[in-house]
């Protein structure tokens, strides 16, 4: 399965939709456009998670890196969307203490 990557400008704060499976073969594909976000000095973005249905440690690393590339300028990478899989890998893993996650896009926009 492919991965797809857009983005979307609502209520003035970029969303960033993904759908598919991010694993090893196209993490870089997730990795561009998050490093390309962040290269164009926007440090709070959410990302959309609600149509991927896998996330590899590949992909976990690529959150990681944008998250630390933000954070010294205030900012935050923001998830919504996971699957109940997916919300395991991330609490497992720790990445529920480093990321602020909102169950819809409409939530994460409202805290914003």
């Amino acid at each position: 399965m492919t991965l797809t990557v857009s983005d979307k400008i609502q209520d003035n704060k970029l969303v960033i939709y993904c759908e598919g499976r991010i694993d090893s073969t196209n993490a870089n594909i997730f990795e561009e456009k998050l490093a390309a976000v962040i290269g164009e000095d926007k440090n709070k973005f959410i990302i959309d998670f609600e149509k991927i249905a896998f996330v590899s440690s590949a992909g976990l690393r690529v959150l990681l890196i944008a998250a630390k590339k933000v954070k010294p300028t205030g900012g935050a990478v923001i998830l919504t969307g996971l699957s109940a899989e997916i919300q395991e890998v991330f609490d497992i893993s720790g990445f529920t203490a480093i990321f602020s996650i909102y169950k819809t896009v409409e939530e994460a926009l409202a805290s914003y």
